[in-house]
């Protein structure tokens, strides 16, 4: 079976089910999932998400600066700076969305603060932050809809110009995807959805290693993906083990 989408989101995490709730006010959003909504690595994470928000104490350039000295300034300054400027925004989004951070009794949020921080800027919610926000968004997707939800459906291979008998090799300029081939469990066939955009979401792949808190399910199925359709990857060697 062949199935049209404007957007095609392969993974359900946090990643995906945001992308999936800002496209689709632009059109139809496929939201691809190997197990259940609720398996994601994101209910995982416990801390919380930081940001700047006591603009009295704290600014862009202190979370900025403090990010650099953490990442050992490996990280890429153009990336940190996005990040950490458009944190606020995304924290609003996360609340219009559904999700609950907690607050004092005069309705601020309860900043904590974390190892490397040199401000209070940690929003939480108790210590299963990210089960609530997955809590939030899987409510949120579901609710929406443009946008239809294929849970415990296995994303098998990204359609390229190969597959139209074009030759693709890692140094083709102008690669160009398609969609991808899924596996349906109920009818064990392998299904084509097509689409206009296609966004890889599916997480590390901590779970090929002997010792990780990471779920069995992060296993670089996506990243594997990519790299046999000829796509860029990078950054292997920064993997997340909890």
């Amino acid at each position: 079976m062949t199935y049209h989408y404007d957007f095609l989101v392969i993974g359900a995490g946090i990643a995906g089910m945001s992308y999936a709730l800002k496209v689709a006010h632009r059109g139809k959003v496929a939201l691809v999932c190997k197990t259940t909504l609720d398996e994601a690595n994101t209910k995982f994470a416990q801390g919380g998400v930081a940001s700047v928000t006591n603009l009295e104490v704290d600014d862009f350039e202190k979370h900025i600066s403090d990010t650099m000295i953490a990442g050992d300034y490996i990280s890429d300054p153009e990336a940190v700076r996005k990040v950490v400027t458009e944190a606020p925004a995304q924290i609003r989004q996360l609340v219009e969305w559904g999700v609950n951070f907690d607050r004092k009794a005069d309705g601020t949020f309860d900043l904590h603060r974390e190892g490397g921080h040199s401000e209070f800027r940690i929003l939480h919610h108790a210590d299963d932050t990210g089960a609530e926000i997955q809590r939030g968004l899987m409510a949120a997707v579901r609710q929406h809809p443009n946008i239809d939800i294929f849970e415990n459906h296995f994303a098998v291979e990204i359609i390229t110009q190969h597959h139209l008998g074009v030759r693709v090799t890692h140094r083709t300029p102008d690669l160009e995807c398609y969609g991808a081939y899924i596996l349906n469990p109920d009818t064990q066939k392998i299904d084509t959805y097509l689409s206009k955009v296609t966004l890889m979401a599916t997480g590390g792949t901590g779970a090929v290693y002997l010792t990780t808190t990471n779920p069995n399910i992060a296993t670089g199925d996506g990243i594997a993906m990519v790299h046999r359709a000829k796509g860029k990857i990078q950054d292997m060697e920064f993997v997340q083990f909890h």
